[in-house]
């Protein structure tokens, strides 16, 4: 799945310049999250009778048409010849719809390395508060394409750290975007991410083929980028305004 991954350096040197900025299942509300510094996830638990979470489908309901903001369509994958991808937006947010290759890229680690990963790169576009690259098996993260003909994201409102509503069959994680990619290729997440939405993290094997929908939200920017929780809970308010339950 991850064919896209060895133009990352130089698309990155060329058009962002300098950087700028645990695989786990998400823990029950209350539960100590994995984070750099250390967090608390707060907000309503998954399926609480009384405030119950976002669902998928009402996610899904609110992106069923396009209108389309990319000047073209992106594709999915270095080898596909064919551009099949718009970027789409609404008052609120952009939205894609496409596959999830495997970002492996940032902090050395043991899923994360020049081993496990023959294109790894040691580096990620946006940086934690310590200004360190991020940690992609650890934290869920999106890719965006680099600014670019089609599409620059960075007009639409959003830059690293912006939170980003992943959904895969049936299940919604919350991200931030993390790294970007070459400027005429969409749908990348990070290990951590994949591993949340029980896709394959593999960064040459696993990935989704397709079926994967994201929703960035306009104007989210969390700081700091590294915050799992409070990528959850603005992710968890921004969705229930965005579908209206706000």
């Amino acid at each position: 799945m991850r064919t896209r991954t060895f133009a990352l350096t130089a698309v990155t040197s060329a058009v962002c310049g300098a950087a700028l900025l645990g695989p786990a299942a998400l823990p029950a509300a209350g539960v100590p999250v994995p984070d750099t510094p250390p967090d608390t996830r707060v907000g309503p638990a998954p399926g609480d009778v009384e405030d119950p979470a976002v669902s998928a489908e009402e996610l899904l309901a609110e992106v069923r048409s396009c209108r389309q903001i990319s000047r073209g369509r992106y594709r999915t994958d270095a080898n596909r010849s064919k551009a099949t991808v718009p970027v789409c937006g609404t008052t609120d947010a952009v939205f894609w719809k496409a596959d999830m290759d495997i970002d492996c890229d940032g902090r050395k680690t043991k899923a994360c390395n020049t081993k496990s990963d023959p294109y790894f790169q040691p580096q990620t576009a946006f940086q934690t508060s310590r200004g360190t690259p991020l940690d992609s098996a650890r934290l869920p993260f999106v890719v965006v394409p680099a600014p670019g003909r089609i599409w620059d994201y960075r007009k639409s409102g959003l830059t690293g750290g912006s939170v980003v509503a992943v959904i895969h069959k049936g299940q919604v994680r919350y991200a931030v975007i993390g790294d970007t990619g070459p400027a005429g290729i969409i749908g990348e997440g990070s290990y951590a991410l994949a591993e949340e939405l029980s896709i394959d993290p593999h960064p040459t094997t696993g990935g989704a083929a397709s079926g994967v929908t994201y929703i960035a939200f306009k104007d989210s920017r969390i700081s700091p980028i590294e915050s799992r929780a409070k990528a959850e809970r603005r992710g968890e308010a921004l969705a229930r305004a965005f579908v209206g339950r706000g």
